[in-house]
Formats: structure tokens, sequence, C-alpha cells
């Protein structure tokens, strides 16, 4: 049992570090956001300390990947993104990247199902923006049905009523979104009546 858990933690310090400059934070500033002295963040990541569940879990948070993925990471350098599905009402969103608090690549995948039901705009909190690499995109915003289609963008506010699903017989597109303070400078507009 000691020597799993001894291999578990073994990347911790590699991985750390690793997402801390993705992030493009000083540890100063992942001190702030943590609680964990900037010594002690120092000797985390050069592998001097072995973590603590208590430091683990805000690190995980900061840093925007999940427990799991932040002592199972592999220790090799592999560049490749291991990422899993999220499934929500039909809809399977295939994350690209895993750039914690920046902007995310999806390929969204839509059931058959998808195509059939009838939009349920959901809210919460945030702004968001999204941009429509490939495929086509149905977008339901307050009062505005969209078609976004190859270089198309939106912005909203989520607390706007919103949906996304199937454009005809389109079943995938692949999509770029981003949380507040990284819109894109486009904005996809309703056709004129």
């Amino acid at each position: 049992m000691t020597e799993d858990i001894d291999r578990a933690l073994e990347g911790v310090g590699l991985r750390l570090r690793e997402l801390r400059k993705q992030r493009e934070t000083t540890l100063a500033e992942l001190s702030a956001e943590t609680g964990i002295s900037v010594s002690t963040l120092s000797r985390l990541e050069s592998g001097a300390r072995r973590p603590t569940l208590e430091q683990l879990l805000p690190l995980a948070r900061a840093h925007g990947v999940s427990l799991d993925d932040l002592v199972n990471a592999p220790i090799t350098g592999d560049p490749r993104v291991h990422t899993r599905p999220i499934t929500r009402g039909g809809m399977q969103m295939l994350p690209l990247t895993r750039r914690a608090g920046g902007i995310q690549a999806f390929k969204i995948v839509l059931g058959p199902k998808s195509g059939r039901t009838e939009p349920n705009p959901q809210t919460h909190e945030g702004y968001e923006w999204l941009y429509v690499l490939n495929g086509r995109l149905r977008m339901i915003l307050g009062s505005h049905d969209l078609i976004l289609g190859p270089g198309e963008a939106a912005e909203f506010d989520t607390r706007e009523p919103h949906w996304f699903g199937a454009a005809m017989t389109n079943r995938s597109s692949s999509c770029l979104f981003g949380k507040q303070g990284e819109r894109a400078h486009f904005r996809a507009r309703p056709k004129k009546d």
C-alpha cells in the first residue's frame, strides 16, 4: 500500500510545476489563491516535500483539474492530452484541451436524440464566448434561435437562458469556449427578417 502511494505521489511535483507554468502563474499568485506558503509550494514542485491531501485539494481546484488527474498524471513528459467526455442531454462534449481557467476546445457530438428533443435552455453564473471551428451548431439564446457555422462566434451572459443542439442533420462540431475576460471580438447576430 505504501509503495502504491509513493508511486502515485512521485510525479505530483513535476505536474504541479507544469500546470502552474501553463497558467502563467507565479508561486506568489498561487500562494494567494490556495493559502499555501510560497516556500511550501516551491518544495512541493521540486519534490523536496511530499504533498498532503490538505494541500492537494486546493491545488487541484486552483489548477482546474481533478485530484485524480493531479495525482495519477503521467510523469514521462508525455504531451498527449488525456481527457474524459462530458455527457449532458444527449450531447457529448469531448475536451480537446484542459488548460485550467483558459480557453477550452471541445468537440461536440450530438447524439441521435439531441436533434429531436425540445430545447431546454439553462442559466448559470458567468460570461462566455464560443467559436465554431467546424460543423454547424444550433444555439438558442433568450429569444434568438441561431445556427452557427465555421468561423462564427457568439458571446453571451450565461445568466441568459441558453442551449446548444444539432443543426439539421449535423451531428458534430468543434468549438472553442472561453470564460469571462477572454472573449472573442466576434458576435453572431440573428439574420434580419
